[in-house]
């Protein structure tokens, strides 16, 4: 049977604007905030502080009995009400500004507040506490009109028309008209901080109502989809084109398992499912700008990292840090990530699957050319000759290295998608190369990923341990569904990685131990399958109970308790929230279908 939505301390939402991205609590308190961009430092920290009061902004309401927070219709916009007892009412408006100006888009390293009086007269404290370098808190200098936090490299600045004194002295006072808060970048506002968070909210508004309005979305699960896009959008890191993996880091797999990763980077296999799901809805700019990316990591370079930091060259040697406790005090805090040091060889063929479209879409007016093939090349080459090699494997594994299938598959998808490419360009013999080795990879994968003994295909060559990630040899174009060994594969990892209606990666001992919790994309994976494989309307139920272990703001993490029902992991996980689309997109009803049924 399944369990109860439960999400406890990951009830969080996501602001942002593709530069900086902030997590807001159902109280109106920002939680998380990495300055000044998606893998600096916290400035707001409280989200891994665990009893310590630090690292945050919030506005308390003195007698408090409710509070509701939502985002606004298709915007990266929250809005908190707050209510008291005698019904007093504050609302709390917080966003990122991001909009055109000047023929470019605006995205500052700022973030915006709006709070105002909606009832009565609401006693408000207003509390800011930034921290730097992972917990130390700051020290705050007051001028005219705004409050320096000064701490390590970066100061951030806030600009105000509350009283100051308030502020700093954390002093209650009632509210009697709308107050606004700038908090960021260390430069002086061109207006008064009222008009300058009037008129950036305005505008930000009409960025996202307009940028939702061009998305061909599904006819069914409409809300779902839009909020998966705007958040997959916000994890994009406009600047060079990087997506990361989830906003957060250290936020544990499963409590107590010392399962705690930083996920700030940009992983090539994560990035890629994010740019089809985007690509499914006409969100093309996206991989337009991944594309450069992955030119400048791929240019001259064949050996690829399975991670980068948004900006390339970033040192992602792994550390902890001492100064905060962790989520819920389950430490330690990494920054960094040790799987920079790895070898996984599925690295080339998501690289190579993500710019595919690119070669193909008409629309772009900068497609992919011969140039940009001769970039892929070396990796292809790469991939052809590394398939068989031992890695790490698609799930990171610290202590040990096997042939992994999935690693295999995305090297003979590196082939054949390269082998298309070029047939597309004209350059037959190039085409043909290509083909002949995805053939002598696809032969090999076919032969020795199953095992007869267990009538499945399996996780790693010569082994009979079950993984998640095969689920995929169907949706790359390895393997027909309808072929009797995958409906046997979808078969038996339902039963055998079924734990409380919960799909786990594999069931078998890594680094760590047995693992506790479920990875939340492998549901999408196996959903995905069984509606190839004909058990459509089952794949459909099996969706409805996705969407209902989102948080209150629409947002998934990496992982499920499937016991408890609780989410843990960093959130928003984008494998999560592209699974959200990538399965809509193939379950919905059409919308021909839709708009012709007899009610709605």
């Amino acid at each position: 049977m399944n369990v109860p939505r439960h999400h406890g301390a990951l009830e969080l939402g996501l602001i942002g604007n593709c530069h900086v991205a902030a997590l807001v609590n159902t109280l109106g308190q920002l939680v998380w905030w990495c300055y000044p961009n998606f893998d600096g430092d916290p400035a707001f920290s409280r989200l891994l502080a665990g009893d310590e009061e630090k690292g945050f902004s919030d506005c308390l309401l003195d007698g408090m009995s409710s509070s509701h927070s939502e985002y606004v219709r298709n915007t990266a916009i929250i809005c908190t009400t707050l209510e008291d007892a005698a019904g007093n009412a504050v609302r709390i408006t917080d966003f990122a500004p991001r909009f055109t100006q000047y023929g470019r888009q605006f995205r500052p390293a700022q973030l915006c507040r709006l709070i105002e009086p909606l009832r009565g007269l609401p006693r408000v404290t207003l509390r800011i506490r930034p921290t730097h370098h992972y917990g130390k808190p700051c020290t705050a200098f007051s001028g005219s009109n705004h409050i320096l936090y000064v701490g390590g490299e970066n100061t951030i600045r806030l600009t105000t028309d509350a009283p100051l004194s308030y502020i700093q002295r954390e002093t209650p006072f009632v509210l009697r008209r709308p107050i606004s808060m700038v908090i960021g970048l260390d430069e002086p506002l061109d207006n008064a901080p009222g008009e300058v968070v009037k008129t950036f909210l305005k505008h930000t508004f009409t960025y996202w109502y307009e940028w939702v309005r061009a998305l061909a979305i599904p006819f069914e699960w409409q809300e779902v989809v839009i909020r998966a896009a705007i958040t997959l959008k916000l994890c994009s890191f406009e600047e060079t084109g990087a997506v990361i993996a989830a906003v957060t880091t250290s936020i544990p797999e499963a409590p107590d398992s010392g399962r705690n990763w930083d996920y700030r980077y940009c992983w090539l296999r994560d990035a890629y499912f994010v740019i089809m799901a985007l690509n499914r809805l006409g969100a093309t700019k996206t991989m337009e700008r991944y594309v450069d990316f992955i030119a400048t990591v791929a240019s001259g370079n064949a050996d690829l990292k399975p991670l980068y930091g948004i900006v390339p060259d970033l040192d992602l040697t792994e550390r902890i840090e001492p100064d905060l406790a962790g989520f819920l005090g389950h430490g330690p805090v990494r920054v960094g990530n040790q799987a920079v040091e790895q070898i996984q060889h599925d690295v080339f063929g998501s690289v190579v699957l993500a710019v595919a479209q690119s070669f193909v879409d008409q629309r772009l007016p900068n497609p992919g050319d011969e140039g940009m093939l001769r970039i892929l090349e070396p990796l292809v080459a790469r991939a052809a000759r590394l398939a068989f090699e031992p890695d790490a494997g698609i799930w990171e594994y610290r202590g040990r290295q096997r042939v992994h299938t999935h690693s295999a598959l995305l090297c003979w998808a590196a082939c054949d998608r390269v082998g298309h490419i070029s047939e597309r360009l004209g350059l037959a013999q190039t085409a043909d190369h290509w083909r002949k080795e995805a053939k002598r990879l696809r032969e090999v994968i076919l032969r020795d990923a199953w095992s007869d003994s267990r009538q499945t295909f399996t996780g790693t060559f010569g082994h009979d341990a079950l993984d998640a990630s095969v689920l995929l040899m169907s949706e790359l174009g390895l393997i027909n569904a309808k072929d009797p060994r995958f409906v046997a594969t979808v078969e038996c990892i339902g039963r055998e990685l079924n734990v409380n209606g919960h799909l786990l990666r594999y069931a078998t001992a890594d680094d760590f131990g047995l693992p506790e919790t479920a990875f939340m994309v492998v549901k999408f994976w196996y959903l995905d399958a069984l509606a190839a494989i004909g058990r459509r309307e089952e794949a459909r139920e099996l969706y409805c109970e996705l969407i209902g272990a989102r948080n209150t703001y629409g947002l998934l993490s990496e992982d499920i308790h499937p016991q408890t029902g609780e989410m843990w992991g960093n959130i928003p996980q984008t494998y999560s929230m592209a699974g959200l689309i990538n399965s809509a997109m193939r379950l919905s009803m059409s919308w021909e279908e839709g708009l012709c049924r007899d009610s709605w």
